[in-house]
């Protein structure tokens, strides 16, 4: 009599865990492969002035990216050319906007990258350190704002650790190539200023 109890128990304890499980599955917010539609959170916006781009890093908000734009790096040998955003490992990373993957790419200093450029060929959006590609991202591939790109890490030299997206801007022309143009500071734009035309 005991026992079964005791087994009547375990089996609606058992029940109850599974139905939390696809309750969770279901309501909470899951992780896209580039590709499947953008989630509405992360829409790019068309203003008066230009695109707003969406946050690249998946629940991160934007009062919560702090502008480091010249921040000296390598012991003050150089400034920081883009904006780092903290989350941790393996966080997805996000389209900012309307673009074509244009490289993947892995270096020293950036670790595993890619670099995406906009649709006009005006722009190049650079994300770096990160800890792996999103399954399925090729060069060539085109995404829009909200598509997963890959996943928040810490290679190249952001330090064992150390988890966040380096993001980086570029202003370029259409005839020049994903890796020419002009830096400029991205936190602006991810703060939601409007990009220049």
């Amino acid at each position: 009599m005991i026992l079964r109890r005791i087994g009547i128990a375990i089996a609606l304890l058992l029940v109850g865990l599974v139905g939390l499980w696809i309750a969770a599955l279901t309501l909470l917010p899951g992780v896209r492969d580039a590709g499947e539609p953008a989630a509405p959170a992360a829409i790019e916006v068309q203003s008066g002035g230009g695109t707003v781009l969406a946050v690249p890093v998946a629940g991160v908000p934007r009062d919560a990216i702090r502008d480091n734009w010249g921040d000296p790096r390598d012991n003050g040998s150089r400034p920081h050319h883009g904006t780092d955003v903290i989350a941790p490992a393996d966080t997805p990373v996000l389209a900012v906007a309307d673009g074509r993957i244009e490289k993947l790419w892995t270096s020293v200093a950036g670790g595993t990258a890619l670099y995406v450029r906009s649709r006009g060929r005006d722009w190049t959006y650079y994300y770096a350190h990160l800890a792996r590609y999103a399954p399925g991202v090729h060069e060539g591939q085109i995404v829009k704002p909200g598509d997963v790109l890959g996943f928040v890490g810490d290679t190249g030299n952001a330090g064992v650790g150390n988890y966040h997206l380096h993001f980086g801007l570029t202003r370029t022309t259409p005839e020049q190539h994903w890796y020419q143009g002009t830096d400029i500071d991205p936190y602006p734009y991810l703060a939601g200023k409007p990009l220049p035309r």
